[in-house]
């Protein structure tokens, strides 16, 4: 997979770009990180890529110019390539949308500063607008790292056990949240790790584990249970939750 960053401050990813997984993945030919600095399409001496906003209003808005033009630049292949403007205006990014993109030959993530884009800047690029939460960060850089780093994970031969993704949280059979983990020592500060877990049955280990993860998306975030696809004996055991919290 090929992977764009539009940027104003490139220099962000560049730690990232060298964390040991990602380097390990750009060597072996599974990814590669494509980091274009807006300014270098910036018209004037100071390398200007803001103005102020047409209607008033505090803040400064990123020129369409230079951010259209640094797209533009990534050439022959990229015409087609899956645009993505990081944006609190977007859709909400989730694991299905990763899926969806570990799957394409190249994507282009543009990130916004200051008030955020032109909204000129969507339209003539065909770009999509994801958000990773309903907070404003002051970089899109964080952004679009978050999507590039649940995105990768998910490519063929990035990890060294491709397990390792498919039981993690919002994974897992119903993207329930994940139960909870342990290694050693059994035992640390008085907190011993449950016994199940010790007796070699997999089957009674699996089932506690499935039901650790309904409790906890239960009490974490119960709108997953909405399209969660359950048993029979899972939703009753989802109503004994329920109702054991109306008896309190």
């Amino acid at each position: 997979m090929q992977i764009a960053i539009v940027s104003l401050f490139s220099g962000l990813f560049e730690a990232y770009s060298k964390e040991s997984l990602f380097e390990k993945a750009v060597e072996k030919g599974i990814v590669s990180l494509n980091i274009v600095d807006i300014r270098d399409f910036a018209k004037d001496r100071h390398r200007t890529a803001d103005d102020v906003q047409f209607g008033g209003g505090a803040g400064m808005v990123m020129m369409p110019g230079p951010v259209v033009e640094a797209v533009e630049s990534l050439g022959v292949g990229w015409e087609d390539s899956k645009r993505i403007i990081v944006s609190p205006r977007g859709r909400i990014f989730k694991q299905e949308i990763a899926e969806e993109l570990s799957s394409l030959s190249n994507i282009t993530i543009i990130c916004g500063r200051y008030k955020g884009l032109d909204a000129r800047v969507g339209e003539v690029l065909g770009a999509e607008e994801l958000s990773v939460g309903d907070y404003v960060l002051g970089s899109g850089e964080v952004a679009a790292l978050a999507i590039v780093d649940a995105v990768v994970r998910l490519l063929p031969g990035f990890l060294g056990d491709m397990d390792s993704a498919d039981s993690d949280s919002h994974s897992i059979p119903g993207r329930l949240l994940s139960a909870p983990e342990y290694t050693r020592p059994r035992e640390f500060r008085g907190l011993r790790v449950p016994e199940i877990l010790l007796s070699g049955n997999h089957a009674a280990i699996e089932g506690w584990r499935r039901r650790r993860s309904l409790e906890l998306t239960f009490e974490r975030n119960p709108s997953i249970l909405e399209d969660a696809e359950l048993t029979r004996e899972e939703r009753a055991f989802i109503e004994a939750l329920r109702f054991s919290r109306f008896e309190k």
